[in-house]
This record gives structure tokens, C-alpha cells and sequence, in this order.
């Protein structure tokens, strides 16, 4: 922006990592930025995100990251331009501009040195403040207005409704998961008062219900279902699931979620014992006739958990059959977690709602960016990578 131009007054509501991006790309530009959050502080949802360590991004090569991403109707093209915009290499980089060192561990993630998303946070609201950016809290959004030349943004304070007006306003609101961290899905309301579409929000990274043998429960909660392979459709994850009361938590059914919701009736497939064929199954129970799977837990070195399942079949007759489920164990599940236990949400503001900077057709002037946008990532650093990414995007269009 030139010295001579008017400087443009910009609003962000939500003090997440794409508000926060956006805040610090349109403040360089040269822009007047307020950051709103209906929370009495920044960050909340990063800061329980990294209370186990703070999974940043990930180091995979850059075509198989874009790869990790699924939406209805995302619009793949321009997806990864936005991405590509602000990349794992470049959000490594920023982080390291604010004194926060950044290591790849052996699973491709990538965290900071000393793992923990607090001094992050912080060292960017220092930065923020210093380039006079204004912060607002407990600041409940409850309507939106716009024209061709300004925005307006109505809130719910502790003195009452108040109005405000800008230049620009970026919604960075958050999907529907974790609400007590502030992502309530509540806009999704005002939204549809202004007849802009969206698809509901649902749970994502989450565990599924199964209706478990009590038997099972008996025998194997909370017991691990280690070094499997799972499947749902043609998509295959491998790791560890666990059994809990209600059914299944872990990575690869985290993962495999929007292809567990593809399919005509949910459902997973295991493979118990991924490094063995059928055949070779069948070969090392030689010449085993009876008590076949007391036979097969000694010899296929089956762990109790999935002799808890296995126990729940009829007898097993016949080696074969047994080798076969064993290599693929249907589990039909019912629904997912609740929404709110999920790490995140898939659905949101529908991309044919908005133009290729991100504003909101129906709302000339207001923009949206990270996990309110209908797209949806796995764990390991997709999410957080899309939410900088995706602020990074608006910052830059909104001056």
C-alpha cells in the first residue's frame, strides 16, 4: 500500500491461526486492523490443540500433502493454490521469524523445539501488538451487513449490542468442534438468515460407534489393536486403533473418515496381520484340527484384543476361514462421536457461496477463512497448515 493511500480499516472475528494470520499479512500491507473474539482471549483452541505438542504442519513432499485434503465440491485447482501461497516450508519459516525452531520427527510432523504452542501464541500477539493491532474480546458475533464500499459487523457485549463499520471483515470463526474453546458453529445461523449456504457441520478426526459383543467389552475395553491395517472402501490406513465402551478411536478410523461416510452403510475392514498372506496364515497352522483358534493365538500371535473379537464368531471349522478373517475383519459402525468431542469438523461455508478471493458473493467486502471453509484434513499438521494458509490468502486480498 502507498504512503499516499488511504490506510483501510480491517476487522478479523476470531483470534485462531488464520485470524491471526490475516491480522499480521493485512497490518504489514499497511492496513488498521481490529481482531475480535467472543472468548476473553486469543488462541484458544491452538492452545489445547498443542497440550500434547504442538503438531504444526507436516513435512511430506508437497504433492502427497495437497492430497490429504477432501471438501464437497472443493475446488481442487485453486485449493492448492491458496495452500501452495503459504506452504509447510513457508509456515516453517514464519514460525521461525518469531524465535520458535521447528524439528521434522520420524512420522513427517512437524513441531516446534520445545513442542508447546504457548510461546508460539504469544510471540505473535507481541508481534501483533507492536504493529498496532487492536484486540477486542467477549465480542459475540450476532449479525453481518455489507455494500459495494463497507461492512458492518453487529455484536453481543457485556454493555449491550453495539455495531461496528470497516472497510473489510474476515470470518474466522472455526467449524463446530471443541465449543468451549469459542468454535461453536453459532454462525452458521446468521449465515443462513442471509440465505448464504452451507453444508452442516459433522465430525471429523473422531471415533465411531460400534455395537460391540458384551463380551468384547468384557474382555478387551480399552485394550490396543496394534500394527493393523484398516480399510474403508479402496482407502487403507495403517496403525492403532483402540476399543472403548462405545467403539473404536485412533488414527487410521480418524483418517479414513470421509471415506467411512461414502460408503452405503458405515463400515471398516482390519487386517489383524498385515505382514502375512492367507496362505501363509494357513501354512503355519500346519496341521491343526481342533481348537483353532486357541492354535491360531499361539501361532499367528494374536494379541488379546483380537481374540476377544474373533471369540465372537461361531465355532471356527475350518482354517481357512479363520485366516481369512483374520486378514479381514468387517466391523459395521453406527455414527460417529459427537461433534463436539471430534478434533475437527468437515462442512461449512458451500465454495460456490464464495468468489477466489474468499469473499462472500452475498456479502461484497466480507471474506472467510480456515476450518469454517467446507474442507476437511487428517491430523498430523493438515488442519493447522490450512488454517494459516487459508488467513494468509484473505490477508493478502483484503488490501
Amino acid at each position: 500500500m502507498s504512503e499516499t493511500s488511504t490506510t483501510r480499516k480491517v476487522a478479523i472475528i476470531g483470534a485462531g491461526p488464520a485470524g491471526l494470520r490475516a491480522a499480521e499479512v493485512a497490518a504489514e500491507n499497511g492496513a488498521s486492523v481490529t481482531v475480535f473474539d467472543a472468548k476473553p482471549s486469543a488462541g484458544r483452541k491452538f492452545l489445547v490443540a498443542g497440550k500434547s505438542g504442538l503438531n504444526l504442519t507436516n513435512d511430506d513432499d508437497w504433492p502427497i500433502f495437497l492430497d490429504r485434503y477432501t471438501g464437497n465440491d472443493l475446488p481442487t485447482e485453486h485449493w492448492n493454490k491458496i495452500l501452495t501461497e503459504f506452504d509447510n516450508t513457508a509456515l516453517r519459516e514464519w514460525a521461525g521469524s518469531l524465535g520458535i525452531e521447528t524439528y521434522v520427527a520420524s512420522s513427517n510432523k512437524v513441531f516446534p523445539v520445545n513442542m508447546k504452542a504457548a510461546p508460539l501464541l504469544r510471540r505473535l500477539i507481541e508481534k501483533l501488538r507492536r504493529l498496532g493491532i487492536n484486540f477486542q474480546f467477549k465480542h459475540q458475533l450476532t449479525d453481518l451487513n455489507s455494500s459495494a464500499d463497507k461492512a458492518s459487523i453487529t455484536f453481543l457485549t457485556l454493555e449491550g449490542e453495539t455495531t461496528q463499520h470497516f472497510d473489510s471483515i474476515v470470518l474466522a470463526l472455526g467449524g463446530g468442534s471443541w465449543k468451549s474453546t469459542g468454535s461453536t458453529g453459532a454462525w452458521v445461523d446468521v449465515f443462513q438468515r442471509h440465505n448464504i449456504e452451507t453444508t452442516p457441520l459433522t465430525a471429523a478426526n473422531c471415533g465411531w460407534h460400534t455395537d460391540w459383543h458384551p463380551s468384547i467389552l468384557e474382555k478387551a475395553e480399552g485394550l490396543p489393536l496394534k500394527n493393523i491395517v484398516v480399510s474403508a472402501g479402496d482407502a487403507t490406513r495403517q496403525g492403532e486403533l483402540v476399543i472403548t465402551k462405545y467403539g473404536l478411536e485412533g488414527g487410521p478410523i480418524y483418517r479414513l473418515g470421509p471415506f467411512i461416510k461414502a460408503l452405503p452403510a458405515p463400515q471398516i475392514a482390519i487386517d489383524f496381520k498385515p505382514s502375512f498372506t492367507v496362505e501363509r496364515l494357513i501354512a503355519k497352522m500346519e496341521s491343526a484340527k481342533r481348537n483353532l483358534l486357541k492354535e491360531a493365538k499361539i501361532r499367528w500371535k494374536l494379541s488379546p484384543s483380537v481374540i476377544a473379537i474373533l471369540e465372537t464368531y461361531p465355532e471356527w471349522t475350518s482354517v481357512p476361514e479363520l485366516a481369512a478373517t483374520v486378514k479381514h475383519c468387517v466391523i459395521p459402525l453406527t455414527q460417529t462421536r459427537p461433534i463436539d468431542e471430534a478434533i475437527s469438523s468437515a462442512g461449512g461455508v458451500k465454495w460456490s457461496e464464495l468468489d477466489d478471493n474468499l469473499m462472500l458473493k452475498k456479502l461484497p467486502n466480507i471474506y472467510c477463512a480456515g476450518e469454517m471453509l467446507d474442507w476437511e484434513a487428517p491430523t498430523g499438521g493438515y488442519l493447522l497448515q490450512a488454517c494459516f494458509a487459508t488467513g494468509n490468502w484473505v490477508g493478502e486480498k483484503i488490501v
